[in-house]
């Protein structure tokens, strides 16, 4: 489980709890977390049967690229998980596929979004953010001096939304709704309170897991003049307010790991990817 260290003081027990069931059930489970540990590269190499990368810092993601390259089994695939950290490539994917996004630009320098202002105001976020980090709504084009760009500007266009913010989830195929405020502070605030999947949304919530080719993922969705537009995908999130999120979870990558011992893909469909070494 490549995973972030939950400290004594965050209340988070979803993925420990996680850890716990499948040792339970039989599974040599090992967490491993980048960021507190000093890794020699040398000795980075394939030693368990499934890898479930639930962390998604750039130590996390490099590390599982070299775990990709070598031929392990990774839940969610490392180049799904690398795709999803760039909105430029994820929303691309979505488009692809159909799924309803806002118009969606980028550019070098934030003063080419200038002109698309006469048509409105723009949401421009890091094309590597999350968690609303750095997300700013632009109205008028001086503002664009404030947006931090590191290289490349992500902007979509703004859209009023109806209500608190629309997170959905995805368990091997069962799609749960979570309501909550923004930004949530607090962990009640983050477990928010579920709302009904209409099959509209359903269906764009499964169409954003066959662009990807996963079963485990969150996407945000707004509603606006009753037409939905998703506007952030990612790979394996915190399912906070999802019921039974822990029991769930735990299903899911114990069944993936029986696959693997098949010898078959850890999610069910997909194309098995042979690395040469």
């Amino acid at each position: 489980m490549v995973m972030p260290r939950h400290p004594r003081s965050k209340v988070s027990p979803i993925m420990p709890m996680v850890v716990e069931l499948l040792d339970e059930w039989g599974a040599e489970v090992e967490t491993i977390c980048p960021e507190e540990e000093l890794t020699r590269l040398a000795d980075v190499h394939v030693e368990h049967d499934l890898y479930v990368l639930k962390c998604g810092s750039e130590l996390a993601l490099s590390l599982a690229g070299a775990l990709h390259a070598a031929g392990a089994t990774i839940l969610n695939p490392f180049p799904v998980a690398l795709a999803c950290r760039d909105k430029v490539i994820a929303t691309r994917m979505l488009q692809a596929a159909g799924v309803p996004t806002p118009d969606t630009y980028v550019a070098a320098h934030p003063g080419e979004l200038s002109p698309l202002l006469d048509d409105g105001p723009l949401v421009v976020k890091p094309y590597r953010g999350s968690n609303g980090v750095g997300v700013h709504v632009v109205w008028d084009p001086d503002q664009l001096d404030d947006v931090a760009h590191g290289g490349v500007v992500f902007a979509q266009r703004y859209h009023k939304p109806e209500g608190r913010d629309r997170k959905i989830y995805v368990i091997g195929g069962q799609v749960f709704g979570v309501k909550r405020v923004w930004p949530a502070r607090t962990y009640e605030e983050k477990l928010g309170e579920p709302f009904n999947i209409t099959d509209e949304l359903r269906e764009i919530a499964l169409a954003c897991g066959g662009a990807l080719g996963i079963e485990l993922y969150g996407l945000d969705i707004i509603v606006s003049d009753g037409h939905p537009y998703v506007v952030d995908i990612s790979s394996f999130p915190g399912f906070k307010g999802v019921p039974d999120a822990s029991l769930r979870l735990a299903d899911y990558i114990y069944a993936a790991a029986e696959r693997v011992l098949r010898g078959e893909p850890a999610v069910p469909g997909a194309a098995t990817t042979e690395v040469s070494s």
